[in-house]
C-alpha cells in the first residue's frame, strides 16, 4: 500500500479562512480565522503560515484539498481558483470536497444541511437521492448541521477526504445550489475586431 499523501486543505466558503496540513494520518498544523471579507488577501499568507508551522514547503505537498461549498459565492470562487492554480503550478492533483461530505463524515449521519440566507438551508439526503435542495430551515429535523462543527474541524476533514480520493478525481468545481443574486449587465458585449 502506498504511503498516505501530504495534503494541504483550505476553505473560504463562509465567513472564515481555514487551512490544515495533513501528513499521513496526522494533522501537522491547522488554523482558522473568522472574517466577513478579505479572504482573497488572507488565504495565501495563511497557507504559508500553516506550511511554516509544520516545517514543510510547497514542494512537500502531494495533493490539495479544497472546500467547494455550498456557501458564499465569492468565497467559493476564491478557494476553488486558488486550488486549481496551485495544483497546476505544483503539478499535483486538487480535490474538491463539499460541506455536505465533511458534515456527513464528522457526524456519521447521511442527511445533512448547511445554513442558507433568509432562514433557509441547503439539504441533502443521499439515501433518497434528494438534494441538494433549498428549503425552510425550520422544517428540518433529525439532520446533521454543518454548524455543529467548527471551520477547523471541517478543513481537517477536507484534508482527510482529499487524501483518500483517487488521483484522477475531477478538478474542483464550485457547488452552487442556487443561482447568483447578481444580474448580468444589460449592455451588449463589446465587438472584438480581428
Amino acid at each position: 500500500m502506498p504511503p498516505k499523501p501530504t495534503v494541504l486543505a483550505f476553505d473560504t466558503s463562509a465567513a472564515h479562512c481555514a487551512a490544515a496540513l495533513l501528513c499521513g494520518d496526522d494533522i501537522l498544523a491547522s488554523r482558522h480565522e473568522e472574517m466577513g471579507r478579505g479572504q482573497a488577501e488572507r488565504l495565501m499568507p495563511l497557507l504559508e503560515e500553516v506550511l511554516a508551522e509544520a516545517g514543510k514547503t510547497w514542494a512537500d505537498l502531494d495533493k490539495i484539498g479544497v472546500g467547494i461549498g455550498p456557501g458564499n459565492f465569492t468565497g467559493i470562487r476564491i478557494s476553488v481558483s486558488t486550488a486549481r492554480g496551485l495544483a497546476l503550478g505544483l503539478k499535483i492533483p486538487a480535490v474538491g470536497i463539499s460541506l455536505f461530505e465533511t458534515t456527513r463524515n464528522l457526524s456519521n449521519w447521511a442527511q445533512t444541511a448547511v445554513p442558507a440566507p433568509r432562514d433557509q438551508a441547503y439539504f441533502l439526503d443521499p439515501d433518497k437521492m434528494l438534494g441538494p435542495v433549498l428549503c425552510d430551515a425550520g422544517s428540518l429535523t433529525a439532520v446533521a448541521l454543518s454548524t455543529d462543527h467548527t471551520p477547523e474541524a471541517h478543513v481537517q476533514m477536507i484534508a482527510r477526504l482529499a487524501a483518500d480520493a483517487p488521483a484522477d478525481a475531477p478538478r474542483p468545481a464550485p457547488l452552487y445550489v442556487r443561482p447568483a443574486d447578481a444580474k448580468p449587465p444589460s449592455d451588449p458585449p463589446p465587438v472584438i475586431l480581428s
